[in-house]
């Protein structure tokens, strides 16, 4: 099981890496700001005095990339479905598109309202469903 969680916790950290890439270059060719919020914690009690705020971000991010992949396949194996592609793109683009909305509580960009920053971020989160799915089927 240690062993199994080990992978999870790579294939959290790989994908978190493809997530960033994916905003990271579309906010290089569109100039929009969605990329920002995969750092953004500000809203969140006691961590947002962590310093620094740059670190502490990227910490966060790939914590929540881990534990969301290790969580979610333990859940999927109660119904067999941890092998199957479409229930992490389901669960992560559905999941990252409502979460996206957390933006209302903070100053930095973007805004809660930004249409195409809210679709670059459901997209990218589409993609990282995908790459999880992939990396599962392949080393688990």
């Amino acid at each position: 099981m240690l062993k199994q969680i080990l992978k999870l916790s790579f294939i959290g950290i790989i994908a978190g890496l493809i997530l960033m890439l994916v905003l990271k270059l579309l906010m290089f060719f569109t100039g929009n700001t969605a990329y920002n919020l995969l750092f953004n914690f500000d809203y969140v009690p006691v961590l947002n005095e962590l310093k620094p705020v740059w670190l502490f971000g990227y910490v966060f991010h790939f914590l929540t990339c881990i534990f969301s992949v290790i969580g979610l396949y333990y859940i999927l194996r109660n119904w067999n479905l941890e092998k199957k592609d479409w229930p992490y793109i389901l669960v992560y683009t559905l999941g990252g598109g409502a979460l996206f909305f957390l933006t209302a509580l903070s100053d930095q960009p973007p805004a809660y309202n930004d249409i195409v920053a809210w679709v670059f971020w459901t997209f990218a989160h589409a993609i990282y469903g995908d790459a999880v799915a992939f990396m599962v089927r392949k080393w688990l």
